[in-house]
C-alpha cells in the first residue's frame, strides 16, 4: 500500500474532528442615564477602534446619550459618526431606556423600540439594526415577533457578565430558533446548555471571558463556532476585554453579533426552542417598599398614557380635535425613562442630585400630568354651545377606550349646591338607569349604572326630580363574630374574630360554588409573613378586627381594620353591581422599620444564599381556594404563560425561578371546575406550591442586592382584585377583566353635551385587545393583540367613514397590503367592517385612512 493510500485509509478509520473556532463579542453598555462619562468616553471608544484595527465592538448605549454627546463634545461626536456605520460597530439594543421587558406592558416595549430607533436614526441615518443583544437580562417571551416586526434578524439570549438581576435558562448549542408564543421565531445564540453559572459569582455565566473551562465545556458539547460576550460598563477603560493580538485569550477572534451570525456561525438550525416566560429567571427585590412604589408608579403611567392616546382617537373622529404630538411624545419619554432597568435594580443609586427612585417619581408624575391635561382638553372638545341642556340638567359623557362594550357603575362629582333633592339619570333612549347620590363626604357624588358601547361613548342626562334616587347609605360596624355581605353575584362572610379574613365566598345563582377553602390552614385574604425580629410567622388572624360595611346602592364597601405583628392595617373591599371583580385596597401603617423575611442577612453582596429570594417568608396575601395543587397561569407582555413549575420556592442565586406577576395570576383546579384570578396594580411576585396556596407578595424588609438595606420608611399601599370563576382563564375572560381594571371608564360632565352615543372600533367576541390606537398625520394607527382568541378570521367593526386600511409595521408605516373592507350603512354615514386573522398571542398593526375627520358631526 502506498503512503498516500495508507494516509487515506487511516483518515477513514479515524476521522479527525474539525477544529472549533472561538469568537468573542466585546462592546459597551450604558448611557447618559445609566453611566457614560460624556466628556471623554466617545473619544475613548474611537481611540480603541483606531488603535486596535482587528477589534470590533457592539454597543448598548441609551439613544438619548447622543443628544448630549453632540452638544457637549461635537468633535468627538463627528469622529464617532464616521465609525458608527462601519462593519466594526453594531448597535444591538436601540430601545429608548433599556428596560427589562418582562416587567412592563407589551405596548410599552413596542414604544421603547419605536422611540429609541427613531432617536438613533436622527443621529446616524444609515444605521442598521440586525441583532438584539444586551448586557442585562432584558428579555421577554414575545420578543421574537416584536423584533421581527421591527426588522431584526438575530438575537442573543446571553448576558454573561451582568446577571445580578437574573439570567435565562441554559439550553441548546450553537444556534436556536427562538420561538415566541405566537409562533414567530428569530435565529438566536442561546445561553448554551453547557454555559454554566460561574462558580463563586452571583453575577456571571462562564461565557463572560472565554476562559478554558467555558471553551472546554463547549468542545465537549460539540459546539464548533463558540462565542462568548461581555459588554463593558461605559466608563471602564480596560481596552479590548480579552486582550489583543497574540495575547488575546484562547486566540479568540473579535466579531460583531451580525458578523458572527452571517459569516462565522453555521447560519441556521433545526432546533426550535419554544422559549416561555419561565425561561427568564429574574431575581429583583420583590416586595421591598421602594420597588413596590416604583412598580405602581410605572403601571399607573403606562395605563394612563395608552388610554389618553385612545381617547384622542375617539375625540378626533367625533369632532376633529387633536392633541399636540410633542406633548404625548414627552409623556412617553419620561415614562420610558422610568422603565429603565436601573430604575428597578438600583433604585437607591444616585442619578444626578437625587436617587433613581426619586427621579422615577418625578418622571411618572410628569407623564401623568401631561396626560391628564390632554384628557381634560379632549373631554372639553365634546362640549358644544348648540347642545345646552335644560335648566337644572347636567349631562355626563362616559368614554370607553376598550374594544368591547362595558356595563358597570361610574361615579361623578356634581356641582355643589346648598341642597340636592332626588336625582334621575337617563340614557340616550330617555329611560332611567339605576343611580345613587352620596352626600356623606361633603361633595355630592353620583354613581349610576352605565352601558357604554365599544371604543366610543354614550351620554346620560342628570336632573333633579321628585321621584328620582335619594341618598340611602346604610352603615354597619361589627367588632366580633361574622358579617355577611352579598350582591347579585357573591355572598361573602368576613370573620371579625380572625382579623377580618374571608371564611366563605360563594358565587350566587343556579350554580352556587364555594371559593374559600374551609379545610385549609389559611384563610382567604389573610396577611401572613415571617417577622424574624419577633420570632416567627405572624398573621392578621392573630388579632380581632373591626369591620365596617357601607351599602351605597350600586356598591358595597367592607372596611377591615386589624393588626399584623402589632402594626395596624386597613383592608377595604368593594363589590360593585355588574362587576365580577372584588376590588381591594390594602394600607399598612408601619410605625418603624422591622425585619420581614426568613432571616436577617448580613452578607447579601456576594452570598449565593439570600433572604430576599424566599418569598414564602415575606409578608403575603393568601388565597386558598381548593385543596391540592392546581394549574397556574400568569400574564406576560403579549403572552399568557402556563406554569410548568412544581413550586416557586428558591433561596439562592443559582436557583432563581420565574415567579413574576405582571397584571394577573390565575390558579385553577386540575379539572377546571373552579379557579381564582388575582389582579395586581403593580409588577411583583407571587409564591405557590404543594404546601402553600397562591400568595401575592406584599412586603420584604432587610438587606438586599449589593448589601443595601431595603427598609420600611412609611405606610405601604397596594390595590388588587380577585375574580372567582369556572373554567380556565380564557373561558373566564380574565384578560378582558384585567383590561377593564387597567382602563377605567372616563366620565366628564357639563351642560353643553349632546345626548348621543357612538362606537368607533369594535372587537367584541374576537378575543382581541386594542393594544394601541392613536392619530398621526397619515391616519389612525390601530394595533390589536390576540389575547384569548383562536387564529380564525374575525370581524372588526370600524364605526366611522374609512377610506382604506393598510397593514403596517409597528410604527404605522404601510407595508403594502390593503385590507378589504365591507361597507355597513348607518343612519348618517357609511361605516366599515374588516376581517382579519391574528394567531394566538400575535400582534398586528394597521394604518386607517379616514375620509373626513368631521364626518360624525
Amino acid at each position: 500500500m502506498t503512503a498516500a493510500a495508507l494516509t487515506m485509509a487511516l483518515a477513514s478509520a479515524f476521522p479527525v474532528r474539525a477544529q472549533e473556532q472561538i469568537y468573542f463579542v466585546d462592546g459597551f453598555h450604558g448611557g447618559i442615564y445609566g453611566h457614560y462619562p460624556v466628556m471623554t468616553y466617545t473619544d475613548y471608544m474611537c481611540d480603541l477602534l483606531d488603535e486596535y484595527p482587528q477589534w470590533k465592538m457592539c454597543l448598548e448605549i441609551e439613544p438619548e446619550t447622543w443628544d448630549t454627546v453632540k452638544v457637549k463634545t461635537p468633535e468627538a461626536y463627528g469622529r464617532f459618526a464616521a465609525h458608527a456605520v462601519s462593519d466594526r460597530v453594531e448597535f444591538t439594543n436601540p430601545t429608548y431606556a433599556q428596560p427589562y421587558m418582562y416587567n412592563i406592558s407589551g405596548e410599552s416595549i413596542i414604544r421603547q423600540f419605536s422611540y429609541g430607533m427613531e432617536k438613533m436614526r436622527e443621529h446616524f441615518p444609515d444605521v442598521e439594526f440586525s441583532t438584539y443583544a444586551v448586557e442585562e437580562p432584558c428579555f421577554t417571551s414575545a420578543l421574537p415577533q416584536i423584533l421581527r416586526q421591527f426588522g431584526f434578524s438575530y438575537a442573543s439570549l446571553k448576558c454573561p457578565n451582568t446577571c445580578w438581576g437574573g439570567y435565562t435558562s441554559a439550553y441548546g448549542g450553537e444556534l436556536v430558533n427562538w420561538t415566541g408564543p405566537d409562533g414567530s421565531s428569530i435565529l438566536a445564540s442561546p445561553r448554551y446548555a453547557c454555559e454554566a453559572l460561574q462558580t463563586g459569582s452571583v453575577w456571571q455565566t462562564t461565557a463572560w471571558g472565554n476562559k478554558d473551562d467555558y471553551i472546554d465545556a463547549c468542545r465537549r458539547y460539540g459546539i464548533r463556532n463558540i462565542v462568548g460576550m461581555c459588554y463593558q460598563d461605559a466608563g471602564w477603560r480596560r481596552g479590548p476585554w480579552l486582550g489583543y493580538g497574540d495575547s488575546t485569550r484562547n486566540r479568540s477572534e473579535y466579531v460583531t453579533w451580525r458578523e458572527y451570525f452571517e459569516e462565522k456561525s453555521s447560519g441556521s438550525t433545526n432546533d426550535s426552542w419554544h422559549f416561555t416566560q419561565e425561561d427568564i429567571h429574574p431575581g429583583l427585590m420583590w416586595g421591598s417598599q421602594v420597588l413596590n412604589t416604583i412598580a405602581r408608579q410605572v403601571r399607573r403611567s403606562e395605563n394612563l398614557t395608552v388610554q389618553t392616546e385612545k381617547a384622542g382617537v375617539i375625540a378626533y373622529v367625533d369632532n376633529g380635535v387633536r392633541y399636540r404630538q410633542e406633548e404625548m411624545d414627552e409623556a412617553w419619554r419620561t415614562l420610558m425613562l422610568a422603565q429603565h432597568h436601573d430604575s428597578w435594580i438600583v433604585p437607591y443609586n444616585r442619578l444626578g442630585e437625587i436617587t433613581w427612585a426619586e427621579n422615577i417619581a418625578l418622571w411618572t408624575a410628569s407623564s401623568d400630568g401631561i396626560c391628564n391635561r390632554i384628557l381634560s382638553g379632549l373631554c372639553g372638545s365634546f362640549y358644544s354651545a348648540s347642545h345646552k341642556a335644560g335648566d337644572g340638567t347636567i349631562r355626563a359623557r362616559v368614554i370607553n377606550t376598550s374594544g368591547f362594550p362595558r356595563h358597570e357603575p361610574v361615579s361623578v362629582i356634581l356641582p355643589e349646591h346648598a341642597e340636592y333633592g332626588s336625582i334621575r339619570v337617563s340614557g340616550t333612549d330617555g329611560k332611567p338607569v339605576p343611580s345613587f347620590l352620596d352626600l356623606s363626604s361633603g361633595q355630592p357624588e353620583l354613581t349610576f349604572m352605565a352601558d357604554v358601547p365599544a371604543f366610543g361613548f354614550t351620554t346620560y342626562s342628570i336632573e333633579e326630580v321628585p321621584d328620582g334616587s335619594t341618598s340611602l347609605q346604610d352603615t354597619k360596624v361589627v367588632s366580633e363574630g361574622r358579617v355577611t355581605v352579598s350582591n347579585g353575584m357573591y355572598r361573602i362572610v368576613f370573620d371579625a374574630d380572625r382579623g377580618g379574613v374571608i371564611t366563605s365566598l360563594v358565587t350566587t345563582g343556579p350554580d352556587e360554588t364555594e371559593f374559600a377553602d374551609s379545610t385549609s390552614d389559611f384563610s382567604l385574604c389573610e396577611l401572613r409573613g415571617y417577622f424574624h425580629e419577633k420570632g416567627g410567622f405572624r398573621s392578621s388572624t392573630d388579632s380581632p378586627a373591626v369591620i365596617t360595611v357601607t351599602d351605597k346602592g350600586l356598591s358595597t364597601t367592607v372596611e377591615v381594620r386589624g393588626e399584623i405583628a402589632g402594626t395596624p392595617f386597613v383592608q377595604t373591599f368593594m363589590l360593585k353591581d355588574g362587576d365580577r371583580k372584588i376590588e381591594a385596597r390594602l394600607r399598612i401603617d408601619w410605625n418603624g422599620d422591622t425585619g420581614i423575611g426568613r432571616y436577617a442577612q448580613k452578607d447579601a453582596y456576594a452570598s449565593n444564599r439570600r433572604a430576599f429570594y424566599e418569598d414564602r417568608y415575606k409578608l403575603n396575601l393568601l388565597f386558598p381556594v381548593f385543596q391540592g395543587k392546581g394549574q397556574l397561569y400568569k400574564d406576560a407582555p403579549f403572552d399568557v404563560c402556563k406554569s410548568d413549575l412544581e413550586n416557586t420556592y428558591y433561596g439562592t442565586w443559582d436557583s432563581i425561578k420565574h415567579n413574576v406577576v405582571l397584571h394577573w395570576v390565575d390558579v385553577v383546579e386540575e379539572d377546571g371546575d373552579k379557579g381564582l384570578a388575582v389582579l395586581t396594580d403593580h409588577t411583583g411576585s407571587y409564591s405557590y406550591g404543594d404546601s402553600d396556596p397562591l400568595c401575592l407578595t406584599v412586603q420584604f424588609s432587610g438587606n438586599g442586592l449589593w448589601g443595601r438595606h431595603y427598609g420600611l420608611t412609611g405606610p405601604e399601599e397596594i390595590s388588587y382584585a380577585i375574580i372567582p370563576h369556572h373554567g380556565d382563564w380564557r373561558e373566564a375572560s380574565i384578560y378582558e377583566e384585567s383590561c377593564t381594571w387597567n382602563e377605567p371608564l372616563i366620565c366628564t360632565t357639563g351642560t353643553h353635551l349632546e345626548m348621543s352615543e357612538a362606537s368607533f372600533i369594535d372587537v367584541s367576541g374576537t378575543g382581541y385587545e386594542i393594544s394601541a390606537a392613536y392619530v398621526t398625520d397619515r391616519g389612525i394607527v390601530l394595533r390589536l393583540f390576540n389575547a384569548s382568541g383562536d387564529g380564525d378570521r374575525k370581524t372588526v367593526g370600524l364605526g366611522f367613514p374609512v377610506k382604506t386600511v393598510m397593514e403596517a409595521d409597528p410604527d404605522g408605516n404601510p407595508t403594502g397590503n390593503t385590507v378589504p373592507l365591507r361597507a355597513v350603512r348607518t343612519t348618517s354615514w357609511t361605516a366599515a367592517e374588516m376581517e382579519v386573522s391574528i394567531p394566538p398571542f400575535g400582534i398586528r398593526t394597521w394604518l386607517i385612512e379616514y375620509q373626513n375627520s368631521n364626518a360624525m358631526r
